[in-house]
């Protein structure tokens, strides 16, 4: 029988559009071989977006968003995504809510992953330390010097350590979303979804994996 996972992406107001969309995009068009793309029912990825109360957010350049669940009522997921942007820096660093409901999820998903500054959430929370992650350019001194426990490998795509996934500047969630297909359906799946989406990656046993 095939696997599906249960993927979980946070939104917030002044959430980077790309950061989300991107794997949002790549998650929700993968198929398993053979399967007619327009299928829905038997996707390996269903792929929901959740916010703190679940009310309409306004992302970054007035794009409006309803997200499908709230903290209160999302369901168990086997991977949660969390993006970055100003909204990210400005005032989720600094919201408890969305901080303790990071920490919760952390112990029972397979794999807690970030885009941009998203990292910076995943660091608040305490999940990267003692850990190798990335952020976007602009803020691996931000990361490196908020939170000295946290090894920042710059210059990368993305970075896995164990469960946890971090990724570069916005477009790199991309680059991530591609790394979750290939480690839980394998390459091929991976550069046919590629393909679909006309995107040009490598596929290969990456360094920033650990």
């Amino acid at each position: 029988m095939n696997q599906r996972w249960n993927v979980g992406i946070v939104l917030f107001d002044d959430v980077e559009v790309l950061d989300f969309a991107g794997p949002f995009e790549v998650l929700s068009v993968t198929t398993y071989p053979d399967q007619d793309p327009d299928t829905t029912a038997l996707k390996p990825f269903q792929v929901r977006t959740v916010s703190e109360h679940g009310n309409m957010i306004t992302a970054r350049n007035g794009l409006k968003v309803v997200p499908d669940f709230s903290f209160c009522n999302a369901p168990h997921f086997d991977i949660v995504i969390v993006p970055g942007g100003l909204g990210a820096r400005k005032r989720e660093l600094h919201n408890p809510h969305m901080i303790k409901w990071i920490q919760e999820r952390m112990r029972t998903v397979d794999y807690m992953t970030s885009v941009c500054t998203g990292a910076l959430l995943l660091a608040e929370a305490g999940l990267l330390n003692g850990k190798r992650a990335t952020t976007h350019w602009a803020s691996y001194d931000l990361l490196a010097n908020k939170y000295p426990e946290v090894e920042v490998v710059r210059d990368v795509k993305f970075v896995a350590d164990g469960s946890i996934v971090s990724s570069g500047g916005i477009s790199a969630g991309i680059h991530m979303a591609f790394y979750l297909v290939q480690q839980l359906l394998g390459a091929e799946v991976a550069r046919t979804t590629a393909k679909d989406m006309e995107y040009d990656i490598v596929f290969d046993s990456s360094s920033s994996a650990t």
